[in-house]
């Protein structure tokens, strides 16, 4: 389904796979869209869970080309855009999620490689809209695609940086407490950003008692989609058990 977003100022589609059950915002892989985890055998993988209504999946376009990709383009309008982006996700998609879906359940959001940002964004900066996060093979320090540089902006789409500075008695510290959270990531081949931010974030959750589940698959876990269809078919029941 395509509308024009009032924050992007331009056309973005949605793709939605079931009719029921748990709603899931899915976010795709880097410069991809909705169409993604189509492509790459994810909806074949989840077919069973769709087919019995226990997830409907709603899956997003991206502007990552403008943004995270965009490595020859003024750093301020890359953190800005990405600023509208959020903006589009939490104002425009969550409320269609709602008038889609029957289920009375907060969607969870999920995503693979950069969509694992993605999710981590839009959860660790409005928990309260999610049910919880499913991130596999994500990397979550923003400056890793800036080239270190960062502003107030793009701080806040940088989890390991605004997730470190929250106060020890923040109200959100709460709310991530009553949701499941995972990080997942392999130690394999691509996955060396992603096990070193995925630390940090072991370490933040640590320093600021969320609970949340990081794990950390073997040396032959490489960044793929083999790998991911496996973790996502493990993981994925935990979140239908508190739905």
């Amino acid at each position: 389904m395509y509308w024009y977003s009032k924050n992007l100022k331009r056309n973005m589609n949605v793709k939605i796979y079931g009719v029921g059950g748990l709603p899931i915002l899915v976010f795709p892989t880097q410069d991809a869209m909705s169409d993604n985890f189509e492509n790459f055998g994810m909806i074949e993988t989840l077919k069973n869970f769709i087919e019995k209504g226990q997830i409907q999946l709603f899956c997003v376009d991206t502007v990552d080309i403008e943004t995270w990709s965009n490595v020859y383009g003024d750093k301020e309008w890359r953190a800005a855009r990405q600023e509208s982006y959020y903006n589009y996700i939490i104002e425009e998609i969550l409320p269609f999620i709602h008038e889609k879906n029957f289920s009375k359940n907060l969607p969870l959001v999920a995503g693979c490689s950069l969509g694992g940002l993605h999710a981590a964004i839009v959860f660790f900066r409005r928990p309260e809209l999610f049910g919880g996060m499913l991130s596999l093979s994500g990397v979550y320090d923003a400056k890793f695609f800036f080239d270190g540089w960062i502003n107030s902006t793009l701080y806040y789409n940088s989890p390991v940086d605004f997730l470190k500075n929250i106060s020890l008695n923040h109200p959100y510290i709460e709310i991530y407490n009553s949701k499941k959270i995972i990080l997942c990531i392999g130690q394999g081949r691509w996955e060396e950003e992603g096990c070193r931010t995925t630390s940090i974030m072991k370490e933040i959750f640590a320093e600021k008692n969320i609970s949340a589940w990081t794990d950390f698959w073997g040396f032959d876990v490489d960044h793929d989609w083999y790998w991911w269809k496996k973790q996502i078919l493990y993981f994925l029941p935990e979140f239908l058990k508190e739905a």
